[in-house]
């Protein structure tokens, strides 16, 4: 079973950061200072499939657990980023249950979906070494979330959470914002409305709710409001504070010729 998975079927909160800059190096240092899982951005980040491999590998080397945003919900995305070993995987801008249903069903073995069959010969059988990988495993260890991020998600995501195979849904609060033409004004009402419906939707579909840290909720705001994952900060923004942090301590010290005894 996936670890992940389990921990967060069993009720456990879980907080992750974004490695979006494609270093499995980056990824290590995250992990071992703190950061134990990490989402790979395939949607926005730098990479490919194989630079994602890199990282996964060298998260779980260095004992973290990764989850791989796609770029999109394709089968043949999907196909290939399953057979190479990513098995916690969140999916952007699902908008209605038809995209969810086929999603789903990419994503499993015939019998419960369409995924096309090379099982005994890929990395997400340990190269053939589990047996019962392709009849139960691949499907037990699957954790699908699938993210709402438009209106016109919201409309039907009732229908798109009660999906079988559906795992979690996430909330992407910028891009929700952004399809009622409040882009980057997530804090006016109207697309804190939007959220708090998209609470009570996936709340009555009895499904755990993943988001990021913002839309002026913290991690103790979003715990409190009983969200199961949640995503800060990013291996971009991380460098970028650490880079103007120390620059601007730099600029307060004197210069070398004012300082006594130089």
């Amino acid at each position: 079973m996936n670890p992940l998975k389990q921990r967060i079927l069993a009720g456990e909160q879980i907080a992750a950061a974004w490695v979006q800059l494609g270093s499995p190096d980056i990824a290590e240092i995250m992990v071992h200072h703190g950061w134990k899982v990490l989402v790979i951005d395939g949607e926005h980040g730098r990479g490919g499939i194989e630079d994602w491999v890199a990282i996964a590998r060298a998260v779980e080397a260095a004992g973290g657990e990764v989850v791989l945003r796609v770029p999109d919900g394709s089968d043949t995305i999907l196909k290939q980023v399953l057979d190479r070993g990513f098995r916690s995987l969140i999916v952007p801008f699902v908008n209605t249950a038809a995209q969810a249903r086929s999603i789903a069903a990419a994503a499993r073995y015939p019998g419960l979906g369409n995924r096309g069959y090379c099982a005994p010969i890929i990395r997400a059988s340990g190269w053939g070494t589990r047996e019962g990988y392709a009849r139960q495993e691949a499907s037990d260890e699957l954790l699908l979330i699938l993210q709402c991020e438009h209106i016109e998600a919201v409309e039907n995501l009732a229908e798109i959470a009660s999906v079988p195979g559906v795992d979690m849904v996430f909330i992407g609060p910028n891009d929700l914002a952004g399809s009622i033409d409040h882009l980057e004004r997530l804090l006016e009402p109207a697309p804190q409305v939007l959220i708090k419906r998209i609470e009570a939707i996936v709340a009555e579909a009895g499904k755990p709710l993943a988001t990021i840290v913002g839309a002026g909720r913290n991690w103790s705001d979003l715990w409190a409001l009983g969200y199961r994952f949640a995503v800060g900060p990013n291996d971009v923004s991380l460098v970028i504070e650490g880079a103007r942090r120390t620059a601007s301590e730099r600029d307060r010290l004197p210069l070398p010729s004012q300082v006594t005894g130089y």
